[in-house]
């Protein structure tokens, strides 16, 4: 049950966004350049928030999330993963492809759906970003226009106030690791906490 029926909950927003907008013209600092460049004339500008007044607004309302854990999990399945990955393809005879499934709407049940091979690659290809796209871009500390110089300023200043850095976390329990190559024991010259490799622009999920 919401707070606010749906038909209010609209009529609220649109004069809450509309006054919102107001006041950013007002103190100029709205970006009305290129197609927009016609509102930086008040009547202009005054016309333009009488027809979005007078239009009838929708919003989508929803009950919340189960929390940020669920959130997380949520985008996960779609920010690290492939559209689909081998193990989930059980069958292929040459003409159809059948892969497992998790249906969401019905408790998270496993099914398996049989598809034939080109309805699968249409599928699948609606899942390639197109040439220029990517599926997480950084933005801040991270973003990879000015991420030498904002990280470099980042550390600059944690040492100037003399931040102490993160205890490293314990050894972990168990036999000493082995090079893939020789069989030899390898020794740990270097520990990283997720702090440093985070500030270091290395993703440590």
């Amino acid at each position: 049950m919401f707070l606010l029926p749906v038909p209010v909950l609209r009529t609220v927003f649109r004069k809450k966004f509309l006054a919102g907008l107001r006041q950013l013209y007002r103190e100029g600092l709205l970006n009305l350049g290129g197609p927009a460049a016609p509102l930086r004339e008040p009547a202009c500008f005054q016309l333009l928030m009488e027809k979005l007044g007078n239009k009838k607004w929708y919003v989508y309302a929803k009950p919340p999330f189960g929390g940020p854990e669920h959130v997380l999990r949520y985008l996960g399945r779609y920010t690290h993963r492939m559209a689909i990955s081998n193990h989930r393809i059980t069958a292929f005879d040459g003409e159809r492809v059948s892969f497992r499934w998790r249906d969401y709407a019905h408790g998270g049940k496993q099914r398996i759906m049989s598809l034939d091979a080109v309805n699968f690659l249409c599928r699948f290809f609606l899942h390639v970003l197109p040439k220029g796209f990517v599926r997480i871009r950084r933005y801040g500390l991270l973003s990879n226009r000015f991420r030498k110089q904002l990280l470099h300023l980042a550390r600059t200043l944690l040492a100037v106030q003399g931040r102490e850095p993160l205890p490293l976390p314990p050894p972990p329990d168990c036999d000493l690791w082995h090079c893939p190559q020789c069989g030899k024991a390898m020794r740990v010259l270097q520990r990283f906490t997720p702090a440093q490799l985070y500030f270091a622009g290395f993703d440590s999920s």
